[in-house]
């Protein structure tokens, strides 16, 4: 990894001025199609970017898909799904273990809290939003730009809630807003998902490697009022191998990069934040793993969460080298010293601007300060339970429902409220004692790191060990959906009067916890907010506006080529086949193929295409995105990227940074031959 770090911090200083070829996260309003074109000698128009984008698909599970029939079937990863088929696993029926396949459209089942949403529309929002913020510094800052940003969601929506979303998206680090409306699906349905062990087949030794081995796909359906919806702005399945070298587009969302961000505040990622998650992490990882190993029933409930935590530790891992590679740091450090002295050069935008870069410096010192009362008071209070995210939305939707939209924490705007209740109010499982190991982990890490001496430390535990706390929350009626429906409905009232134990656990501890992101967003958020649209506005004066914005969980479209790669002398061909699959077999964990695999290997023509590479640029949130040719048909799904993709979220090296994507080739042989799934098959195909 040392030898790759080094050659991608060449790229940083590359990040504020234009892109390199095939790199980009771009968005369809700003994609550079002539360049494209030129590049890749294609031919694609507005009229392509237009289908497309009506095509692509942003799930609320956190991933991308696609449609890719006329009635509402969206591709997408099978790890995208995977809290569906958990939730609809019972300790009888495992749908993560054994697959899940509907012989008939009555089988189908709804994904509780899925969301979908397509993109219909596009709109600059960014004079009012800069308008809003002018002149106002710190908590003024915040308040001010959330409130205009819940505004024009509201005022865009009005009248049309039950079927949009309108979302304002900060783009560049506040140098432009742009209003992004999506046709929304709440009704989302399970339709195929694979067994987990050929999905992710190789397991976490395999995680960001190639050669890849995986059918990690699965197909939900869009309905709308108990109907599959009709979609004839659909992508076109193409099941035919891929070449080498053949032009390819991902369509998807991109969940966060930081590669406009300076060298200070990088240098606290790799100082602070990116090893406190590691060491947090790893010992949940643990805890996990020995939690599974009680029981089978312990095993299937955990083992969601844990191929969670462990994907993450990896992905993370990754990062925190290539922060660590001192010539990376040298190199953005000199990128923003350059822009920097433009400025100062230019005595008009020296007066506009001033000097951005130290105010996020001197913002660093806050960031290092409040971080961890932050983290374990608020971003990641709970730490995944289920049990204290119902109670502390139940509390805080009760009050902040109460106040006029403007004056409201952003998540509960009016636009956002919809998917807030759907989340809550859909019923799923819960798992007390899964709920007690994390609720354990998460209040022990918490008196840990703030120690017990902390002020916060009477509020969160008082007298009662983590042991204790933790056992008395988790026997909270939460689970149930029709309370959390009553209290919901019930308003501050009900609430208030609640004796349910991690209402009032929440209720006694969320003054304090607000009291933090008060401070939170009063000392960080507001002033490097503030700074980084300046230093958007100077990018833009000295470079201009032909370049991509960092991700954020929003549309965008990277274009590129089917390619392996070659790094120390060894080179990775573009394409995995079946035959590889069972050559790379060994019958034992976790290279072991489900039975229906073992009896179907006679029947498969060996020579499929299985797992491709190509060298789009990609992020966390493109899984599930659809892999597309010149013609707009849709040829894979992105589950992956190499281990040298990790350090995509600063920089992209288009020598060696690959993306990893099942094959449209092998998802229908194996419907057909493995799984016998032939109505599937002919939907996909039109026979």
């Amino acid at each position: 990894m040392r030898h790759l770090l080094a050659a991608a911090s060449v790229f940083a200083l590359g990040l504020a001025t234009t892109a390199h070829a095939d790199e980009g996260m771009w968005t369809f309003d700003n994609f550079p199609i002539a360049k494209v074109n030129r590049t890749l000698g294609t031919h694609i128009d507005q009229a392509w970017l237009d289908h497309v984008r009506g095509a692509a698909v942003r799930l609320s599970t956190g991933c991308s898909a696609s449609v890719v029939t006329g009635e509402g079937l969206v591709l997408t990863n099978h790890h995208c799904v995977r809290d569906c088929a958990q939730d609809l696993s019972t300790a009888q029926t495992d749908y993560i273990k054994d697959g899940f396949s509907a012989a008939r459209r009555e089988e189908e089942r709804l994904c509780p809290g899925m969301q979908a949403e397509i993109l219909t529309s596009i709109s600059d929002v960014t004079p009012k939003v800069l308008a809003a913020g002018a002149g106002k510094t710190g908590l003024d800052f915040v308040k001010a730009t959330d409130a205009v940003a819940s505004e024009i969601e509201k005022s865009a929506c009005a009248g049309k809630e039950a079927q949009y979303r309108c979302q304002v998206i900060n783009l560049y680090q506040g140098g432009q807003y742009k209003l992004y409306t999506y046709r929304k699906y709440s009704d989302v349905r399970l339709v195929f998902a694979p067994e987990e062990q050929m999905a992710f087949f190789g397991g976490d030794p395999d995680n960001f490697n190639f050669p890849r081995y995986d059918i990690d796909f699965s197909f939900v359906r869009l309905y709308e009022n108990g109907k599959p919806v009709a979609t004839p702005e659909h992508l076109v399945w193409n099941p035919a191998p891929p070449r080498a070298g053949e032009p390819v587009f991902v369509a998807g969302n991109p969940g966060s990069t930081d590669r406009l961000l300076t060298a200070d505040q990088l240098e606290t990622l790799r100082d602070l934040s990116l090893p406190e998650t590691l060491i947090q992490y790893s010992e949940l990882r643990g805890r996990l793993i020995r939690f599974g190993e009680e029981s089978p029933e312990h095993r299937r409930t955990a083992e969601t969460r844990l191929f969670g935590i462990e994907n993450s530790f990896k992905a993370l891992h990754g990062e925190e080298q290539t922060l660590a590679d001192p010539p990376f740091i040298e190199a953005k450090r000199r990128a923003d010293a350059q822009l920097r002295a433009r400025v100062l050069a230019n005595p008009r935008l020296k007066a506009e601007i001033g000097d951005p870069w130290a105010e996020v410096a001197k913002t660093q010192a806050d960031q290092a300060a409040l971080y961890l009362p932050y983290t374990f008071t608020e971003s990641r209070a709970g730490y995944g339970s289920r049990l204290f995210s119902y109670a502390r939305t139940i509390v805080r939707g009760a009050v902040e429902r109460a106040k006029p939209a403007g004056d409201r924490l952003p998540e509960f705007a009016e636009s956002r409220l919809p998917l807030v209740q759907k989340n809550l109010l859909d019923d799923k499982p819960v798992y007390r004692d899964l709920e007690q190991l994390q609720l354990e982990f998460w209040l022990t890490k918490l008196r840990e790191n703030l120690t017990a001496d902390a002020p916060e430390m009477r509020t969160f535990l008082g007298k009662d060990s983590p042991e204790q706390l933790s056992e008395r929350l988790a026997a909270s009626r939460l689970g149930d959906a029709a309370v959390r429906r009553q209290l919901w409905e019930g308003g501050l009232k009900a609430v208030q009067a609640s004796d349910d134990p991690m209402i009032r656990y929440v209720l006694a501890t969320d003054p304090a916890a607000r009291e933090i992101r008060r401070q939170w967003e009063a000392r960080v958020v507001g002033p490097t907010s503030r700074a980084e649209q300046r230093i958007a506005k100077a990018r833009f004066a000295v470079f201009g506006s032909n370049t991509y914005p960092d991700a954020t969980f929003s549309l965008r479209l990277s274009y590129g080529k089917v390619a392996g790669w070659t790094y120390r002398g060894q080179t990775a061909p573009p394409f995995t086949y079946f035959k590889g699959l069972y050559e790379r077999a060994t019958g034992q964990y976790p290279f072991e193929l489900a039975p229906k695999w073992v009896a179907a290997q006679s029947k498969l023509n060996p020579n499929t295409v299985f797992d491709i590479s190509t060298d789009n640029d990609i992020i966390g949130g493109n899984s599930g995105s659809p892999l597309i040719n010149a013609q707009g048909q849709v040829i894979g799904a992105i589950f992956d990227g190499n281990i040298h993709s990790l350090g995509g979220a600063y920089a992209f090296d288009p020598a060696v940074n690959r993306s990893v994507a099942v094959s449209t080739a092998a998802i229908t042989e194996a419907l057909d031959k493995v799984w016998g799934n032939r109505a599937l098959v002919a939907e996909l195909t039109s026979k």
